[in-house]
């Protein structure tokens, strides 16, 4: 697939915010150095709890080596590829957005360590592509879609078990919020989703994050 730049621009967008980024941080002392991934706002739970909230966003952007950068923006384009002409250029951005502070305010919540990456919206992806195969079954390649993504997510969630060094509370946190955020915002390209499921999808995100903040808060101090 050579998709050109007006046919994928939030995917093309969002692929060289995180390659400019990372120049970024080699030249500032490596992407792999500590102080400067803080630096840049990788997502830690000490600094969030002292009101950085900031960093949920900033850390989608940020990756820990060469190869982390190249395998998540590897796929970032097959998922931009596949899913923003079903969902458009402003609802693939908002679900990728929305997903990657899921995904590191559930990280926040139940880790506390320094994380950093796309992974975290992208499983978001994975999760939106999941609330049309859901929703839209009646359509052959997004039920396929879906049905192979699916045990995609479940063969990196199982690999995420046997890496200690994975946040695989990010990419769960990730997935949830995709998942909902999809039928928040809905894929009109595609058909209507009931106006119940939308509302439901944005009021539970907001719920999502408030516990995750306020649990992040409370036992930051208590954690390991």
């Amino acid at each position: 697939m050579n998709y050109k730049f007006k046919e994928l621009p939030a995917t093309w967008v969002l692929i060289g915010i995180n390659v400019v980024v990372f120049l970024m941080m080699t030249l500032a002392g490596g992407s792999q150095n500590i102080r400067v991934l803080i630096r840049f706002g990788a997502n830690f739970a000490p600094y969030v709890s002292m009101g950085q909230y900031w960093r949920l966003f900033t850390a989608m952007f940020l990756h820990i080596g060469l190869e982390h950068l190249a395998l998540n923006m590897l796929t970032l384009y097959f998922l931009g590829a596949s899913l923003e002409p079903l969902l458009g250029t402003a609802r693939f951005t908002a679900l990728y957005l929305v997903s990657g502070v899921c995904g590191n305010a559930a990280s926040y919540a139940l880790t506390n360590g320094l994380s950093a990456g796309a992974s975290t919206a992208l499983f978001g992806l994975f999760g939106g592509y999941l609330m049309l195969g859901e929703s839209f079954r009646s359509n052959p390649y997004v039920r396929m879609m879906a049905r192979q993504f699916l045990v995609l997510v479940i063969l990196n969630l199982g690999f995420d078990l046997l890496d200690s060094g994975i946040d695989i509370w990010g990419h769960v946190g990730g997935l949830f919020g995709g998942f909902l955020a999809g039928y928040a915002f809905g894929a009109p390209k595609l058909g209507s989703v009931p106006r119940w499921k939308r509302i439901l999808g944005a009021v539970t995100i907001l719920l999502f994050l408030l516990i995750m903040f306020k649990s992040g808060f409370i036992y930051s101090y208590f954690k390991v």
